[in-house]
């Protein structure tokens, strides 16, 4: 766990500031895969008490960041290979729906909106900071869902996009996958916005997902090999002193 992380007392809630420095800790691998989360040795890293602990915990783990284990507490959420490879097949799919809708039903408006967004990417994204990339790549998600017009597809979206927030890391880290990213995302965007094609589109948004998905197996896989290889972590009680901790 990163020495700089105990909260700074400002205007923003307590929980705020330790949800966010608990979740960069997880993404930047400083809370490795699997790893038991005290609540004592929490509070001691962020120096608050356990309710923000607690309130803190309960909101990563709706973001699929923290598994609560019965009789362990709550740990870092763990993954199996399965576990990835069924996760990136529901999301090509949605994604590619996603495409597709967005060329059937976007406005003109959210068109020329998310070809004016890719104009901006061959900057913030090839050449930004992990911050840049993942902030800009957030607005093209949010654009080509609400061209979508589907809000059932919204919401199943972001529950698989809050499932894989750590691969997502993996892929603005490194350089060389920015800018193949950046070749698929402009023929989503030519298919999309542009052509209006929706089978095209659902092709280049499917075909852009697998890409990923394969990054994130072999980077899931550098970090955590120890995780996919063993079974899944057995209900160990927790101790009295952990209790007290």
């Amino acid at each position: 766990m990163s020495e700089r992380a105990r909260v700074e007392r400002t205007a923003a809630p307590l929980r705020q500031q330790v949800v966010k420095l608990l979740r960069e800790d997880i993404l930047n691998g400083a809370l490795v895969s699997g790893q038991r989360l005290v609540e004592g040795t929490l509070c001691d890293s962020y120096g608050v008490s356990r309710t923000v602990i607690r309130e803190a915990l309960r909101q990563l783990e709706s973001e699929c960041l923290i598994s609560v284990v019965p009789s362990r507490g709550p740990i870092v959420a763990e993954l199996s290979l399965k576990d990835i490879e069924s996760i990136y097949e529901v999301r090509a799919r949605l994604e590619g729906l996603a495409g597709e809708c967005f060329a059937l039903h976007a406005t003109r408006e959210q068109c020329k909106a998310l070809v004016t967004l890719l104009d901006r990417m061959e900057e913030e994204y090839m050449h930004g900071t992990v911050e840049q990339r993942e902030s800009i790549k957030s607005e093209f998600y949010a654009l080509l869902v609400a061209g979508c017009d589907n809000k059932v597809l919204a919401e199943m979206l972001r529950s698989i996009h809050a499932r894989i927030a750590i691969f997502r890391r993996f892929a603005f880290v490194d350089g060389g996958r920015v800018a193949h990213s950046m070749l698929e995302l402009r023929k989503v965007v030519a298919a999309a916005a542009v052509a209006r094609d929706p089978a095209m589109a659902r092709i280049a948004c499917e075909e852009h997902i697998k890409g990923a998905g394969k990054l994130a197996i072999m980077e899931y896989a550098k970090r955590y090999g120890h995780v996919l290889e063993q079974p899944r972590i057995s209900a160990e009680p927790v101790t009295a002193d952990e209790v007290e901790a």
